[in-house]
């Protein structure tokens, strides 16, 4: 008698003349051996893990501190953010964030009662700018601040308070001057590395002549996820993107921080770890695969970013797809045929990793991310094998996120805490966040609670926050008789 595995196989009709039930649930028998056997280096052990959080904490805590840190690849770059907020902000404030081939533009309002308003404008940085001039990419934002401003009636005489949210590699000296340290996520625009870029931003808008903007603040998407949340929820103290990149910054007790110089009177500062470039002095080597590393010398940064490039929604789907080929070419998979689509650099996407696995029976989802790139006439077992690699995929970045949450967790000690997520990965992957809960606890010290806290509009929210509180402590406001400091 035939097992179910080899009716599977022998199975390459369509699924109209397969006649699924609606019934239908997945079986993992049916993903065949080599499939497994092929996709183990993609799987990571408790060992595994625990040995690159040791790692990753050496290079932590190597980032903050003045003897080590320009020889760091963890940077753990001090903010200048050092007060949440604490209810009490009041006016209309803009945010600037910028992180990827779109940015927004943003007006937020905060009131009394916690009167929130928002409203908000996607700008598209065309491909020639981002790997233009800097001043084009700069130019180009300062008009549609300029646009926006005008759009919405507001006061243009008066300056107007901006938080910037800057989401790449940025080493911060004060709250409102800070350095590229290098362009991430297909940026690569000239004269801008090593340059402050709030100065640049304020050189545009001068160059414009018809706007009055106040950069109160810069800071990166996971600061303001931080703040964010820090307004609705006092317990955050970590702030994560798992989006088209991966960071995370966390609040450090001062004297761990050795590099910051600014006020030594409050007791704590955010971090930024800058995480991404964890791995980029070989502490990965051990568990990047061939598609790692292919990924990584065919990127515009090689070398750089290595733990991003494992996790992040910039990259999951082209790991993916890299997978396919590979085994496709070994006619592990669709018998050896391959569509121009497949073997087309980044076609796949990462919201396809999300589709496929997003399947309740049938394998719908996934027949139909196969048909839009070109596969036609996939088998059952095809199906099952192509979302086992997706799922190898997402569960690896979800545990290497959790590694990084562990660490920061057990750096900290405090017993309770909340963290703040953002990010397009996190937000729509459909098991990303209980892959992440349940790896997390296992690799966090027993006696520590943790919540995950999806952030709402973190990088533009938090970005006005850091603009509020800023003029909050120029100006204390009085709330029922009691200053806010």
């Amino acid at each position: 008698m035939r097992t179910k595995l080899e009716m599977m196989g022998q199975l390459r009709s369509s699924f109209s003349e397969l006649n699924i039930s609606e019934g239908f649930e997945f079986d993992t028998e049916i993903v065949t051996n080599e499939i497994k056997e092929d996709c183990k280096s993609l799987l990571l052990s408790n060992e595994q893990l625990t040995t690159l959080m040791k790692d990753m904490d050496d290079a932590i805590r190597n980032g903050l501190r003045k003897d080590t840190n320009p020889s760091s690849i963890v940077k753990c770059y001090v903010t200048y953010v050092q007060d949440l907020p604490n209810g009490t902000e009041r006016g209309k404030f803009l945010a600037l964030d910028l992180g990827g081939t779109n940015f927004r533009v943003l007006l937020i309002e905060l009131g009394e009662n916690n009167y929130f308003h928002m409203e908000s404008e996607i700008f598209k940085v065309p491909a020639h700018i981002q790997t233009g001039k800097g001043t084009e990419l700069f130019d180009h934002i300062a008009k549609c601040l300029a646009e926006f401003v005008k759009k919405h009636n507001l006061d243009s005489k008066n300056a107007l308070p901006l938080g910037f949210t800057f989401s790449f590699p940025l080493r911060q000296v004060g709250l409102t001057k800070g350095y590229l340290n290098s362009w991430t996520k297909g940026f690569n625009c000239s004269g801008v590395v090593d340059e402050d870029v709030v100065k640049l931003l304020k050189d545009a808008i001068k160059r414009r002549k018809d706007v009055e903007i106040d950069v109160c603040g810069i800071l990166n998407d996971t600061t303001g996820t931080i703040m964010s949340c820090a307004w609705k929820n006092p317990n955050t103290r970590i702030g994560l993107i798992v989006g088209t990149g991966c960071n995370a910054c966390y609040v450090e007790k001062i004297e761990n921080a050795e590099l910051f110089d600014g006020d030594q009177s409050k007791p704590h500062v955010i971090v930024n770890t800058e995480w991404g470039a964890f791995g980029d002095d070989g502490k990965l080597d051990a568990i990047r695969t061939k598609y790692d590393r292919e990924i990584d010398e065919d990127s515009l940064n090689p070398g750089q970013q290595r733990f991003e490039k494992m996790i992040s929604g910039m990259y999951m789907g082209e790991i993916v797809r890299l997978a396919i080929v590979d085994l496709a070419n070994q006619k592990k998979l669709f018998e050896g045929r391959l569509s121009e689509q497949m073997k087309t650099k980044g076609a796949f996407g990462t919201s396809y990793v999300s589709d496929i696995e997003s399947d309740k029976a049938n394998y719908r989802e996934t027949l139909k991310v196969l048909n839009e790139m070109g596969i036609n006439d996939p088998s059952l077992v095809d199906c099952a094998n192509v979302r086992y690699i997706c799922e190898c995929v997402s569960r690896r970045s979800a545990h290497l996120v959790s590694a990084g949450l562990a660490v920061l967790l057990n750096k900290m000690d405090e017993k309770s805490v909340t963290i703040g997520v953002d990010g397009s990965v996190y937000r729509f992957h459909p098991y990303f966040h209980k892959l992440m809960v349940e790896k997390t606890k296992q690799l966090t010290k027993s006696d520590i609670k943790f919540d995950l806290m999806l952030s709402e509009d973190g990088s533009g929210r938090g970005a006005a926050l850091v603009a509020a509180v800023a003029v909050r402590d120029e100006l204390p406001l009085k709330t029922n008789g009691v200053a806010a400091k």
